[in-house]
């Protein structure tokens, strides 16, 4: 495995002080989930729902054909409405299930498949530049996430994370 899908593969699930997205909403509840902060813009169940949101975009786009985008921002975010324990059960199921793809397409990628066959042709983003760019949004809402655990009491989580 070359250097760049090493650290692409370890970012997608977090390594070092890059929290690994699965541990960051690890051993939430659904209220806890769905509390709201005060200022914050989302609950953690909304940055979870959003995240998958767009890994399953990609997913599908990576799959072919490309997968519409959406018209307005509002269809990448859920309802605000805190979910059920049901609903929250199937989200943390669905996120760990597309990281788990996410991982087995970065390991495909040094196997020789073909990494930089074009995704979306009218951006000219190949299979590596979408696995990257959801690195870096998973990163920046994985660190929004860690922020409302700490604010609601709730850091580290269970499988531990920097406490500084």
């Amino acid at each position: 495995m070359n250097q760049a899908q090493r650290v692409l593969k370890e970012l997608l699930r977090g390594t070092g002080a890059h929290l690994d997205p699965v541990a960051a909403i690890s051993g939430i509840s659904a209220a806890l989930a769905g509390r709201r902060v005060a200022a914050a813009p989302h609950t953690i169940w909304q940055l979870v729902w959003h995240m998958s949101y767009w890994m399953d975009y990609e997913l599908r786009s990576i799959a072919g054909p490309e997968a519409s985008y959406p018209a307005h921002a509002t269809e990448s975010w859920p309802p605000p409405e805190p979910p059920s324990s049901a609903a929250w059960d199937e989200q943390v199921s669905r996120f760990h299930l597309q990281l788990e793809r996410l991982t087995a397409l970065a390991d495909s990628l040094d196997a020789g498949e073909p990494g930089s066959r074009l995704v979306h042709p009218a951006k000219g983003e190949s299979v590596r530049d979408v696995l990257w760019q959801l690195v870096a949004h998973n990163s920046y809402h994985t660190g929004q996430v860690a922020l409302l655990r700490q604010a609601l009491g709730a850091w580290p989580p269970g499988g531990g994370g920097d406490t500084w």
